[in-house]
């Protein structure tokens, strides 16, 4: 039984109330849980005592046992010093597509000629 530590949404339409829990990670998102370890209100702000409630030694036991926490709850538990988290870092994704790589490229030719015929 693969566990992890997520969050399970809930509050009003456009309200949105998260508690933290450990869940098989084959149960729905807002389904069936084991522990209820805390609970995230990201309305509040960022400062506010309250935002963010959790029972860090339980996170630190479930993750002994193996619970895996996903992205948004690990950036919670650094952000407590539960645990550190390697910040996340793609080159890549900020490189445009092929097709724009190539009017790029047909665009600065273009004003490479344009550039040479003046001067001639």
């Amino acid at each position: 039984m693969s566990l992890k530590i997520r969050l399970a949404r809930g509050g009003a339409k456009k309200r949105p109330f998260y508690r933290v829990v450990v869940a098989d990670s084959r149960s729905p998102r807002d389904g069936r849980y084991i522990e209820k370890i805390g609970y995230f209100d990201p309305l509040k702000e960022k400062d506010a005592a309250d935002r963010l409630v959790l029972d860090a030694e339980k996170a630190k036991a479930w993750m002994e046992k193996g619970a895996q926490p996903t992205d948004r709850v690990a950036r919670l538990l650094d952000g407590l010093g539960v645990m550190k988290r390697e910040a996340r870092s793609n080159p890549q994704k900020a490189q445009p597509k092929k097709k724009a790589q190539e009017r790029a490229a047909a665009a600065a030719e273009a004003a490479g000629k344009a550039a040479e015929a003046p001067a001639a």
